[in-house]
C-alpha cells in the first residue's frame, strides 16, 4: 500500500480529485499534475465513464505517465445509490481510455473513498479543494458520514449540471454525471455549504473545444507526456466526429480543472439553489434561475446556494490547458503561484478578471 505524504506543501493548492477516469478525466489529471502550485493529496475513483476498477487502472496509467505513482488512490463506489451503473463505454471505450494503452495494475489504499474524503476534510479544514469529475455517489456517501463535509472543504468544484435555465428558444442541457446518480446529485447540491460549491456544467464545458490543430501540436512534440495526451485526444475526437462532422471534442472535465486552479478565467456566473427536472429521459440539474438571473415563474425551491459558471475566457483556457498537455511539469510556470479560491469571487466577476 502506498503511503500518502504526511505534510502537504504549504505553498501549494491542495486538491482531492474524485474521478471516473475516462478520456477527458485523464486530460484533467495531466493538467493538475503539470501545475507547480497544485498538490493532489489523493484521488478517489468512481464508476461512470468506465467501471470503477477500470477507473482505478486508468488513474494508475496517468500517474505512471506523469511519474507520480506516489499519489494515493482510494477505491470508490461501483454503482449509484439506487439502481445499476450505466457505463459510457460507447464514448470512452471498454477500458475507459479508448482501448489503445497498456495499463498498469493500480495500487489502492485500504481506506474506502468516502471515509478518506471525510478524513482529509477534517484533517485540513478550510484548506483542501474537492474536485468531483464523475457521478456524485462517493460524495453522497461521504455526506452520510459527515453532513457538514462541505463546510470543511475550501471549495467543491463539480463538473456536472447544466447551469441556469436556458435562454428562451434553446434546449435544456443535461449531463451524464448527475444523471448517473440522481439521488446522489440531489443530496450533494442539497448539502449545507458556505457558498463554496461551484457548478461547472455542460452549458459552458461544451464550448471548451479542442480541435484537430491541438492534436497535431501534441502529436508532434515527441515526449511520452505529450504523446499520451495526443492519443487520448485522438480517441475522444474519434467519438465526437459523429456529432460535429469534425475530429473535435469538448474538454468537459478539463475546463472544470482549469477553473478550479485559475478561477479568474471565469467571466460570468449566477448563484441560486439547484432544482432537478426530468428532461428527455435525463435529469436536468440546474440553478433555479432564468438565463438572465430572474426568478422562475413557478417559484424558487428552498436549498443552499450553488454558484453556476455561465461564461469563461476561451483563449486563456486553451492557452493554459494545451500548454499543460504539451509540456507537462517540465514547462516554465505561466504565472506566479497563488492560492485563489472560488469563494474569493466577488461583484459578478472572478478575482483578477
Amino acid at each position: 500500500m502506498v503511503s500518502p505524504a504526511s505534510v502537504p506543501d504549504p505553498a501549494a493548492q491542495w486538491v482531492v480529485v474524485d474521478t471516473d477516469t475516462g478520456l477527458d478525466d485523464a486530460h484533467s489529471l495531466l493538467y493538475l499534475l503539470a501545475q507547480p502550485d497544485v498538490e493532489i493529496l489523493g484521488i478517489t475513483t468512481i464508476y461512470g465513464n468506465t467501471p470503477v476498477d477500470q477507473a482505478a487502472r486508468n488513474v494508475a496509467t496517468v500517474l505512471q505517465v506523469a511519474g507520480r505513482e506516489d499519489i494515493p488512490v482510494y477505491p470508490g463506489e461501483a454503482a449509484p445509490l439506487v439502481g445499476e451503473a450505466h457505463i459510457a463505454d460507447f464514448v470512452h471505450g471498454t477500458d475507459g481510455l479508448g482501448d489503445r494503452f497498456t495499463r498498469p495494475e493500480p495500487t489502492l489504499q485500504d481506506e474506502p473513498a468516502a471515509d478518506y474524503l471525510v478524513r482529509i476534510a477534517n484533517a485540513y479544514p478550510g484548506q483542501v479543494d474537492l474536485h468531483p469529475l464523475g457521478p456524485l455517489t462517493n460524495i453522497a456517501r461521504a455526506l452520510e458520514l459527515d453532513p457538514d463535509l462541505f463546510l470543511k472543504f475550501r471549495s467543491v468544484v463539480i463538473m456536472g449540471g447544466g447551469g441556469p435555465y436556458p435562454e428562451a428558444g434553446y434546449p435544456a442541457v443535461t449531463d451524464a454525471n448527475t444523471d448517473n446518480d440522481r439521488v446522489a446529485a440531489e443530496r450533494v447540491f442539497g448539502a449545507r455549504n458556505n457558498g463554496n460549491v461551484v457548478m461547472v456544467g455542460v452549458n459552458v464545458t461544451s464550448h471548451a473545444l479542442l480541435d484537430e490543430q491541438v492534436h497535431t501540436v501534441l502529436d508532434g512534440i515527441g515526449t511520452p507526456w505529450a504523446q499520451f495526451a495526443a492519443d487520448v485526444l485522438d480517441a475522444y475526437n474519434e467519438f465526437y466526429q459523429y456529432k460535429w462532422g469534425r475530429r473535435i471534442s469538448a474538454a468537459h472535465d478539463g475546463l472544470a480543472s482549469v477553473i478550479l486552479h485559475r478561477p479568474e478565467i471565469v467571466t460570468g456566473w449566477l448563484e441560486g439553489p439547484v432544482d432537478f427536472t426530468p428532461t428527455a429521459g435525463s435529469l436536468a440539474t440546474r440553478v433555479a434561475l432564468t438565463s438572465d438571473g430572474l426568478p422562475l415563474v413557478f417559484g424558487t425551491p428552498a436549498g443552499p446556494i450553488t454558484r453556476a459558471v455561465t461564461s469563461f475566457d476561451l483563449t486563456e483556457f486553451r492557452r493554459r490547458f494545451v500548454n499543460a498537455l504539451a509540456h507537462g511539469d517540465a514547462r516554465r510556470p505561466l504565472d506566479a503561484p497563488t492560492r485563489v479560491a472560488p469563494t474569493g469571487w466577488a461583484n459578478g466577476r472572478a478575482a483578477g478578471a
